[in-house]
């Protein structure tokens, strides 16, 4: 990208178990890592905030492609789950699994915006063939894309 409307900026004090800031302040939290990776289970963690602006990321990018079609969603959801684990090559990988929920619009309809979403979210983009994603309906999968 040549030319950024805008450029976030945030600073790792210490890793998993420290705190991050952004550079204007707005942000300013402690992460540990979860009991589950032995850690203290206090503060946010890294996944908690990539799932986080995951989330909000699609959801951005279904409000823009219904608007497109005049299609009103804002009861919409999205949920993004975030994992950590072993991957095939012997470090750590994430994946991440997105459940939207779209109250009032039918299913047809609904697939065909998540899948808009999907290839316009910038979060999608940057991480397509790069980690598994997958795609829900709700409870219902929809897809899963390979990493």
């Amino acid at each position: 990208m040549a030319d950024p409307l805008y450029t976030a900026q945030a600073t790792a004090y210490h890793g998993r178990d420290g705190a991050v800031k952004s550079s204007d302040g707005i942000l300013d939290l402690e992460v540990h890592p979860p009991t589950e990776l032995g850690g203290p289970g206090s503060g946010t963690n890294p996944e908690q905030l990539f799932a986080a602006g995951y989330a909000a990321c699609f959801g951005s990018s279904l409000l823009f492609f219904a608007a497109r079609r005049e299609i009103d969603i804002s009861d919409s959801t999205v949920t993004a789950r975030v994992g950590l684990g072993p991957d095939d090559a012997g470090g750590m990988g994430i994946s991440v699994e997105l459940h939207v929920d779209l109250p009032g619009v039918d299913e047809a309809t609904a697939r065909k915006l998540i899948r808009s979403a999907d290839k316009g979210c910038p979060y999608s983009r940057a991480t397509r063939g790069n980690i598994p994603h997958a795609l829900f309906l709700g409870d219902e999968k929809l897809e899963e894309v390979a990493a």
